[in-house]
């Protein structure tokens, strides 16, 4: 999920007003999930049972198929694509438990960095349980979209799995509600700068509409980008009407505050 060239580490938590227990339950919900559930990625029934397939989500019908042996030409090496799992559930439910698995390690803790960083704010903007309807909701609208863009084709039978769009509608929403707050990143993995809310959200947005458009293009890298597009709308979005106009002018006024203020040995998300 990080833009490779633009790592976040932290935020300016220092006016924060409550303790973000939803925040850190769908933190530890996702990682025992994959850890779990998926067997730290070895359980491919279990993810390809309930990951969303937007062939299955468009026709409301479970699709199973077998696994396929790929050989590559030049080396002769072998692949087994695994086929899509018999789904327990109606196929529906797969845009919701898809939101809490990943395909690996590194998507994992990629996307619980994200979450960890500016979830807290987030929350503390909304309260307890607005928050969590608030995710939830973005999760899904981001998984529609993912669908809506991959409804036919090859694409339409790729599983797609992990809290990426849920993840994007958060940092939509911290985009419109903290854009002055001071982020803590790590440029190119040499150094440690301190930017805006708007610059560090800005440019993994950017990276998103970049990946996108190589996407329509032919050259996908496996990442839901309509997904993250469509969530990052969805949130910023959404934001407006979960919180009061009136709210909304508070918070950025504290926003603003933190402009002031040198944060940089807060480095605890």
């Amino acid at each position: 999920m990080p833009p490779l060239f633009l790592m976040p580490l932290a935020d300016d938590n220092t006016d924060r007003q409550i303790t973000p227990w939803i925040n850190y339950t769908l933190i530890v919900f996702n990682v025992l999930t994959f850890v779990v559930l998926q067997g730290a990625g070895e359980n491919i029934d279990f993810t390809f049972a309930f990951s969303t397939v937007p062939a299955e989500i468009t026709s409301g019908e479970d699709i199973v198929s077998d696994d396929q042996l790929l050989i590559e030409p030049r080396s002769g090496e072998q692949y087994l694509i695994p086929g899509l799992r018999e789904t327990p559930i109606p196929v529906y439910w797969t845009l919701l438990t898809s939101m809490f698995m990943h395909g690996g390690w590194l998507h994992l803790l990629g996307n619980m960095l994200f979450l960890w960083i500016f979830g807290d704010n987030i929350e503390d903007d909304l309260g307890h349980a607005r928050y969590l309807v608030y995710y939830l909701l973005c999760g899904l609208l981001a998984s529609l979209a993912h669908v809506f863009m991959n409804s036919s084709g090859e694409a339409a039978l790729i599983p797609c799995l992990g809290a990426s769009g849920a993840i994007s509608g958060v940092l939509g929403a911290y985009l419109i509600m903290h854009s002055h707050r001071k982020v803590h990143v790590l440029v190119l993995f040499r150094f440690i700068a301190t930017v805006p809310g708007l610059v560090a959200i800005g440019m993994w947005f950017a990276m998103q509409i970049i990946g996108g458009m190589g996407s329509l293009a032919g050259q996908g890298d496996g990442v839901a980008y309509a997904a993250h597009i469509g969530g990052f709308v969805a949130g910023g979005i959404l934001i407006f009407l979960f919180v009061p106009k009136n709210a909304r002018r508070q918070i950025a006024a504290a926003d603003r505050r933190t402009e002031r203020r040198d944060p940089i040995d807060d480095l605890a998300g």
